[in-house]
């Protein structure tokens, strides 16, 4: 798999992943409009099957890669041998060097609050026992520059909705942006990025349009990431785990406004709120035309 060239950011004008669908409003006129696509992927571990997740279709090979690293099937030090997606039936194949087999685990799995259901299996949980997160510096000028910039990014969500996005980021820049119709399968893209090209997570950002959710703390802890921010609000249990393994957890992000419940002491607010422009949402509307 070839390294991608950064930013890596969403190509709304992919045909795979829209479909144009003709429908009536509020009046009764006809109306036209984009919706995303939706279609199963079955992602095996060597010759296990393990799980099939409904995604959009784009990046298989990372959302596999970040779905098994993140479940724990994938080890850091763990040598895939080579990554093979079959487009006609759906599937990728993960081969490692290590010979591995998770029937237990397979069958321990748990249905989450993710969008399109997502999957934890039994014991992801334990993973979070001793890890300890780098202790990094966000500052609140790099969140608002984010926010902007993510927010008026040409994207599916701007185009057809009904989606979620990941992004992940340095300092006050984009590096790799993933859509799913669950936010699961966009974190899980991110993880995929990370593993396949060993690139570091202690000095990253995480930011979610989706809830902070105990599914999407988790994962981000697991990843090393220490900082995760969203527009959207929080889970109490989100919010239990990001404080227990310490995790920076900033969410409802909107113009000015955002809060943090964990982590705070990572933050640094370097600019006053006022000085920073309110959210324009004819501007993210205009970045979708």
């Amino acid at each position: 798999m070839i390294a991608p060239e950064f930013p890596l950011l969403p190509d709304p004008s992919d045909p795979r992943l829209t479909r144009r669908v003709t429908g009536t409003d509020q009046t009764g006129a006809e109306t036209e409009l984009s919706v995303v696509e939706e279609r199963p992927l079955t992602i095996y571990l060597n010759r296990q099957e393990i799980v099939t997740a409904m995604t959009i279709g784009d990046y298989p090979e990372y959302l596999a890669l970040g779905f098994l690293r993140n479940q724990g099937m994938l080890r850091p030090d763990d040598v895939v041998t080579a990554v093979d997606y079959d487009d006609e039936i759906e599937t990728v194949v993960v081969r490692t060097e290590r010979e591995t087999s998770y029937e237990e685990k397979v069958q321990k799995k748990t249905r989450t609050s993710g969008c399109a259901v997502g999957t934890v299996f039994g014991d992801m949980m334990e993973g979070l026992e001793g890890l300890v997160l780098p202790q990094t510096q966000v500052r609140s000028s790099w969140l608002y520059k984010l926010a902007r910039e993510i927010n008026t990014t040409p994207s599916l969500y701007l185009e057809a909705g009904a989606i979620h996005g990941t992004v992940l980021c340095q300092q006050d820049r984009p590096l790799v942006y993933m859509e799913d119709v669950g936010r699961h399968n966009a974190v899980d893209k991110i993880a995929g990025v990370l593993f396949r090209h060993d690139i570091p997570a202690d000095d990253k950002i995480l930011y979610t349009t989706g809830r902070l959710t105990s599914e999407m703390v988790i994962k981000t802890a697991l990843m090393g990431i220490p900082v995760l921010a969203s527009r959207s609000g929080f889970t109490a249990w989100g919010v239990e785990i990001a404080r227990q393994v310490g995790l920076t957890c900033i969410g409802r992000m909107r113009g000015q406004r955002f809060v943090c419940l964990s982590g705070e002491d990572r933050l640094l607010r370097d600019v006053d709120p006022a000085s920073v422009p309110d959210e324009d949402r004819k501007a993210r509307r205009k970045a979708s035309a």
